[in-house]
């Protein structure tokens, strides 16, 4: 009966924290209004309703768009990484109702609520980071002794908190921690940066927001620095639970009490200063004892087995909710008319389509004799719509009608890089600038499939072809046709059926059937002189001798002519980032597997000068692509060439569904 007692009065004590807790919210007027019923306003409540319908949550991050321009809308939610799915979703749909009140006629508008941020833009803000506006929270309570010593601990616990969370990979971007501070206080932080962001820009935008504390929170024990990016928050007592592992829930506790100081002009920013904690020796007792008793609890095998149950219904849920309508799809693709058609491949053809919302998408009509089973077919759709990163193509849903199997993705505008880098023309519109950025980009990806994803899968088939370009020219892996699961501890495999496209395999592949991460390390390192020097891997002249690209950088960097290498429209440019480029892309081709660096160490290479490289060996010569005489039976999905004649002789073997699932 006591601990029914006190288990009351801790529910009555954090109820309290909630109801005195605040969220801030700013409406920007210098971006525009919209008017009732306008096509905004119907995209912007089309786009923040579907938070009420959307189960699977990327680690509670959300980026939507919803629209065309100029009415499209962007939109972005951000759950503190101590939050379960469904509490995410309800603390986001509480920020839609907020902003709809608060700010009911601006383009950009944004909340800060207690466990969560959201925000919409009439422009794209997805991996920007932005730093304004900007709004302080602060507590009412002061800083018992010193208050020197007790700004020296908490900075350096928020610079911990910021390597932690700036180190974190595209899921989750977030760190909690505690330190002891003078007069027996202790301190408790947290730090979070939208995931889309890098390392160093993540870094930069919570370095901005602690250098507000001095100014905002000087000898208080706690408060907020709110960033559209980022976040920082510190408190005298614990208000977050433990962090959520990548595939499983854990409770949370919230007890936030906080304030802020006045907004900038161009906004609306809500300063709101509340009493959060009376200061009661007795009050502050009960809570850490009520913490005491929630946390020492073991989970039950009963409460494993029912989430397991509940994993497995959200699995229905989510296939239900991707399935097209066949008929939906026809009328987008206007029967599927020649017209509409983007490319043809080994799998089927890719057609263009515009949905009756007008959301414009990509539909692989996959061929009718790939012998694969329903089930299996939605199995490993479920898989790749998992795939969430600005460097993938994204997956929007599947059809199965009959022997029909189709793929929905979304539109990316601007055809593949092949389209452009092997264009004498269209070349020139590819500055080292934007090349450099494509580059890294798909390293990103890459590193992503091998690493950080919640599966780990080889591409197997990385190809300037099966590199898209969006609108803004960012790139975007495609065509996980070839794709293959591996055990997350698995560091090389072997198949009986090679598949990918010959010149881009690596010879270990190609000649004995065996595949790693390093495979698509190789696949990398072609692309990336591909992409310095404008030329394909093969069918390259020098005088009457036909000689492929490796056997060509690797020639003039042992001569020490590597200025060769690079393509001659490249005017301006950095020359240190492009000699860079060529060594880290001979590294990556090297014969012995063991030589070539992993994604994660070519990650760093590209975004860190201080990083000496090793001298590359030889490169690994494979067959010319244009002594073989097997069939085309791969493209990429969205790409159209106007001329077949133009195109290089790619080969490509076997054709698999989707992914190849490896025994797990």
């Amino acid at each position: 009966m006591a601990a029914v007692s006190l288990r009351l009065l801790c529910f009555l004590f954090f109820l309290c924290f909630t109801i005195t807790s605040q969220a801030a919210q700013t409406c920007d007027n210098d971006t525009g209004n919209y008017t009732v019923n306008s096509t905004y306003h119907n995209n912007l409540n089309t786009l923040l309703s579907s938070f009420s319908s959307h189960k699977e949550i990327n680690y509670g991050f959300y980026n939507f768009s919803h629209g065309q321009d100029p009415d499209r809308v962007y939109a972005i939610g951000l759950c503190r990484g101590d939050q379960k799915p469904d509490d995410c979703l309800k603390c986001l749909n509480n920020s839609r109702v907020s902003l709809a009140k608060e700010c009911p006629n601006q383009k950009h508008a944004i909340d800060w609520g207690i466990e969560c941020m959201l925000r919409y833009s009439n422009r794209s803000i997805f991996s920007l980071m932005e730093t304004q506006p900007m709004v302080e929270l602060v507590y009412t309570l002061d800083v018992k002794g010193s208050v020197e010593q007790f700004n020296e601990a908490l900075q350096s616990l928020m610079r911990n908190l910021t390597r932690t969370a700036a180190s974190g990979d595209s899921r989750l971007k977030y760190a909690t921690a505690s330190t002891p501070a003078p007069s027996f206080q202790t301190i408790f932080g947290y730090t979070q940066c939208t995931p889309d962001l890098s390392s160093e820009d993540c870094t930069k935008c919570l370095e901005e927001a602690i250098s507000k504390i001095p100014e905002c929170c000087s000898g208080k024990a706690g408060g907020n620095v709110l960033k559209p990016s980022c976040r920082i928050r510190f408190d005298p007592y614990v208000f977050y639970g433990p962090t959520l592992k990548l595939d499983s829930d854990a409770p949370s506790v919230s007890t936030n009490k906080t304030s802020s100081s006045p907004g900038k002009s161009n906004n609306t920013s809500r300063t709101i200063i509340a009493i959060a904690v009376p200061v009661a020796s007795v009050v502050l007792a009960l809570s850490l004892f009520c913490i005491y008793l929630t946390v020492r609890k073991p989970r039950k095998k009963t409460e494993i087995k029912r989430e397991e149950e509940d994993s497995h219904e959200d699995e229905i849920t989510i296939s239900e909710s991707l399935q097209f309508n066949f008929d939906t799809i026809r009328v987008a693709t206007n029967e599927f008319d020649d017209s509409n058609k983007l490319g043809q491949g080994g799998f089927g053809a890719v057609y263009r389509g515009r949905l009756s919302n007008g959301q414009v998408i990509a539909v692989k009509r996959l061929s009718r004799d790939s012998g694969q089973g329903n089930m299996e077919f939605k199995n490993e759709v479920l898989l790749l719509v998992k795939l969430q990163h600005r460097n993938l193509v994204r997956l929007l849903g599947f059809c199965v009608e009959g022997r029909e199997r189709l793929l929905v993705y979304e539109f990316v505008p601007n055809k593949s890089l092949d389209y452009f880098i092997f264009d004498p023309v269209k070349k020139t519109r590819l500055d080292w600038q934007m090349r450099y950025k494509i580059i890294r980009g798909i390293a990103r990806g890459i590193l992503y499939l091998h690493e950080d994803s919640r599966l780990r899968i080889i591409h197997r088939d990385l190809k300037a072809s099966n590199i898209l370009l969006d609108e803004e020219m960012h790139p975007k892996i495609s065509d996980f046709g070839m794709a293959r699961l591996v055990h997350l501890d698995q560091t090389q495999a072997n198949t009986n059926r090679v598949v990918g496209t010959y010149g881009y395999m690596a010879p270990e592949y190609a000649i004995h059937g065996q595949f790693s991460a390093k495979s698509d390390v190789f696949s990398f390192g072609v692309l990336v002189l591909e992409i310095v020097s404008g030329k394909r891997n093969s069918g390259n002249r020098r005088g009457e001798n036909v000689e492929d690209l490796l056997s060509f950088a690797w020639r003039n960097w042992r001569n020490g002519t590597t200025a060769n290498i690079v393509d001659p429209t490249l005017n301006d440019g950095s020359q240190d980032e492009m000699m860079r480029c060529i060594h880290i892309g001979l590294l990556c081709v090297q014969k012995n597997v063991a030589a070539r660096p992993t994604m994660a160490s070519v990650v760093l290479m590209l975004n860190s000068y201080s990083l000496t490289l090793s001298v590359p060996s030889e490169p690994a010569f494979v067959v010319d692509s244009r002594t073989r005489s097997l069939p085309d039976t791969l493209s990429s999905e969205y790409n159209s060439r106007e001329t077949r004649s133009n195109k290089s002789t790619e080969y490509s073997v076997d054709e698999a569904s989707i992914t190849e699932p490896y025994p797990r």
